[in-house]
C-alpha cells in the first residue's frame, strides 16, 4: 500500500480538528500499520499541559494509537462501520513527547470477530518507546 496523506486519513477516520491525531499512514497491510503524528508547539493542548514545559498528554498518545488501530481494520469491515474504543489494557508511558517530536505509531491486529477487536500498539520517538498499550474496540454502524 502507498502511504496515505492526510486527505486519505480523513476519508477513513471520523475525527476532525482538534482530535485527528494521525497525520499520515506510512504503511498498512497484513493487519499491521505504521502511522505518523508530527507533534508541533501549535497543538491546542500545550498551553495548558504544561505552559513552562510542554508535554503531550499520555491519554492523547493512547488516543493516537487507537486511531492508528482503525487502519488495521479498514479493509476488513464494511463501509459505514467504525471502531469505537471499548477498553485499554497494559498502558505504559515510558518517555515524554514534546514539540518537535515525530511520533511513530504502530498497531498490530490481534483479532477481529463478532464485532470485537484487539490491537497491540506502541508509540516511538527516535526509536525509543514512548508508550505501549493494548486497545480493545467494538465495531458498529457509524
Amino acid at each position: 500500500m502507498e502511504p496515505m496523506l492526510i486527505q486519505d486519513v480523513l476519508k477513513i477516520l471520523p475525527h476532525r480538528f482538534p482530535f485527528v491525531l494521525v497525520d499520515r499512514v506510512l504503511s498498512a497491510g497484513g493487519g499491521e500499520v505504521h502511522a505518523l503524528k508530527n507533534v508541533t508547539v501549535n497543538e491546542p493542548f500545550f498551553p495548558g499541559h504544561f505552559p513552562q514545559e510542554p508535554v503531550m498528554p499520555g491519554v492523547l498518545i493512547i488516543e493516537a494509537l487507537a486511531q492508528t488501530s482503525m487502519f488495521c481494520l479498514h479493509e476488513q469491515i464494511e463501509p459505514g462501520t467504525v471502531g469505537y474504543l471499548a477498553g485499554v489494557e497494559g498502558v505504559r508511558i515510558k518517555r515524554k513527547v514534546i514539540p518537535g517530536d515525530q511520533l511513530h505509531l504502530y498497531a498490530k491486529l490481534e483479532f477481529l470477530r463478532r464485532g470485537l477487536g484487539k490491537t497491540t500498539c506502541r508509540a516511538e520517538v527516535e526509536g525509543q518507546v514512548a508508550a505501549e498499550a493494548t486497545i480493545l474496540f467494538a465495531v458498529a454502524k457509524g
